[in-house]
C-alpha cells in the first residue's frame, strides 16, 4: 500500500456508479485499502442535495473522491441544463463545505473536458479553461463541473482545503449505463448494434472526440489524491487518441459483427467539431499514462455487455 492511504478513511460519492465501481475496485485491489475503510453513498439512501446528509458521509474520513453528478448523454444533457446544474451545484457545495468542516485532508472533485470553451483549440490544455463559454450541448454539467474547479480554489484560498481536480476525457468501458435515455455514445452506438437492423448515426461524423478507458481514469483519479496538490487545482487525463464519431462508429460495428446499413441523420448536430485533450500536465504531475488502447477497451465493453446485459 503506498503511504499515502495507510490508515486512512476514503469517502467515494457516486461509489456505486460507473466510475466509482472502477475506482473502489482499484482502491481495494491495487492499492490494499481495506473496504471497510471505503465510504459510499448511494442517492437512494444519501441525497447530497441535503447537506445533513452530506455531514455524516463525511464524518471519520481523511479523503474525499467525488464524483455524484447528475449526467447523461447529448439528448438528456439538452433537455435538462438547469436541473442538471442545480442538483450539481448543490451536491458540490454541500461537499466542499463538509470537507472543510470536517478537516478532510484531501478532496478531488471529478469532471471532464466539457468544461473548456467550445472555441478552445484542440489538443485542450489548462490554460484555457477560463477562455470562454462552455458548449450549449452540456451548459448544465459543464458549467457545474468548471464551478467546481473555481469552488475549489476558493475552500483552499479561504480554509486552506486541500482540494484538486481531475477533467477527465470522455469515460467508456465495462459497467457504464446502456439506457438510450442517458447513455453517451459509446453504449448507445453498442446496443443499436445488437438491437437495430440500420445504424444510424447523429450529425455527419465528422466530429472527434478522445475517449478514455474507465479502468485509467480510475487510476487517474487515484494518482491525484496521492500527487496532485494545490496551486494545481486541476489536471486534464486524456487517451492521447483521438477519433472522428463517424470512424468510431465503424468499429464498433465491426468489433461487434453488425452487418447492417450505417447512416447519419444531419438533422441531429453532434456537438463540438473536435473535442480532444492534452494530456502532458498529467504525465508530468502524475506520472499517468494511459494503459488500454481504444479497440482494446471497445472489446471489453462489448463483451461485458453480451453477458450482462444484451
Amino acid at each position: 500500500m503506498s503511504n499515502f492511504w495507510k490508515g486512512k478513511r476514503v469517502l467515494v460519492t457516486g461509489g456505486a456508479g460507473f466510475i466509482g465501481s472502477f475506482v473502489i475496485d482499484n482502491l481495494v485491489q491495487r492499492r490494499g485499502v481495506r473496504r471497510e475503510d471505503i465510504v459510499v453513498s448511494r442517492s437512494r439512501d444519501c441525497d447530497l442535495r441535503e447537506l445533513e446528509n452530506c455531514q455524516r458521509a463525511v464524518q471519520g474520513c481523511q479523503v474525499v473522491i467525488h464524483l455524484a453528478a447528475r449526467t447523461g448523454g447529448i439528448a438528456y444533457s439538452r433537455k435538462h441544463p438547469a436541473s442538471q446544474y442545480y442538483d450539481c451545484m448543490l451536491m458540490n457545495l454541500h461537499m466542499l463545505e463538509v470537507s472543510r468542516r470536517a478537516g478532510v485532508e484531501k478532496f478531488v472533485g471529478v469532471g471532464n473536458i466539457l468544461v473548456y470553451p467550445a472555441t478552445a483549440p484542440s489538443p485542450l490544455e489548462e490554460q484555457q479553461l477560463h477562455e470562454g463559454k462552455v458548449a450549449g450541448t452540456h451548459l448544465g454539467i459543464a458549467t457545474a463541473k468548471r464551478d467546481l474547479v473555481l469552488m475549489s480554489e476558493m475552500y483552499h484560498r479561504e480554509f486552506g482545503l486541500n482540494a484538486v481536480n481531475v477533467l477527465s476525457a470522455n469515460t467508456y468501458g465495462p459497467r457504464d449505463r446502456f439506457d438510450p435515455e442517458v447513455s453517451h455514445v459509446i453504449p448507445a452506438t453498442i446496443v443499436k448494434c445488437h438491437k437495430d437492423d440500420k445504424l444510424v448515426v447523429w450529425g455527419d461524423g465528422k466530429p472527434t472526440r478522445d475517449f478514455l478507458y474507465v479502468e485509467d481514469v480510475a487510476e487517474g483519479i487515484l494518482l491525484a489524491a496521492e500527487r496532485l496538490e494545490v496551486p494545481n487545482y486541476y489536471v486534464n487525463i486524456a487517451s492521447g487518441c483521438e477519433i472522428s464519431i463517424g470512424d468510431l462508429a465503424k468499429l464498433i460495428a465491426k468489433l461487434c459483427d453488425f452487418e447492417g446499413e450505417i447512416t447519419f441523420d444531419l438533422s441531429k448536430k453532434g456537438g463540438d467539431p473536435r473535442r480532444c485533450a492534452s494530456g502532458v500536465m498529467a504525465e508530468e504531475l502524475l506520472g499517468f499514462t494511459p494503459q488500454v488502447p481504444l479497440e482494446e477497451g471497445l472489446r471489453r465493453t462489448i463483451e461485458w455487455y453480451r453477458q450482462t446485459c444484451a
